[in-house]
């Protein structure tokens, strides 16, 4: 079995559909391998929350999962909010985890080693109370 490493070292194949979901005996072997991460059913997807210390950290990772996932051409489910980022992954067209799904979540990780690089100076503080009514 892969290491996290070496899962994030690879490149998701594209899933053309007509095979079987990898079952939850096989998922389970690769979850060990993207610690942090846990199963969810209906269908088996892959899924993490990750905290923030403000919704700007936040809205900055989500915004650096979508640019990986588009990158990927293997795109998630964000739902970013005040201090977290729950990222979920799973195949839609075998409707459940193939082993792009592991991949992803091993390049999300490699995501919380960059430091935090604030939106740029030339946006002005928009802060809430930066804000005049």
């Amino acid at each position: 079995m892969a290491t996290q490493q070496e899962l994030a070292g690879k490149s998701c194949e594209p899933c053309r559909g007509g095979i079987p979901p990898m079952d939850r005996a096989m998922a389970e072997n690769y979850l060990v391998q993207v610690p942090g991460w846990s199963i969810r059913p209906d269908p088996d997807r892959l899924e993490r929350d990750y905290r923030f210390s403000n919704f700007r950290e936040a809205q900055h990772f989500a915004m650096r999962v979508g640019d990986l996932c588009e990158a990927e051409g293997h795109h998630a489910e964000i739902l970013y909010g005040w201090g977290h980022c729950t990222v979920t992954f799973w195949t839609h067209k075998i409707k459940g985890l193939h082993e792009n799904d592991f991949i992803m979540a091993a390049k999300v990780e490699g995501l919380m080693d960059e430091p935090y690089a604030p939106v740029s100076e030339s946006m002005g503080d928009v802060s809430p109370t930066a804000r005049h009514g």
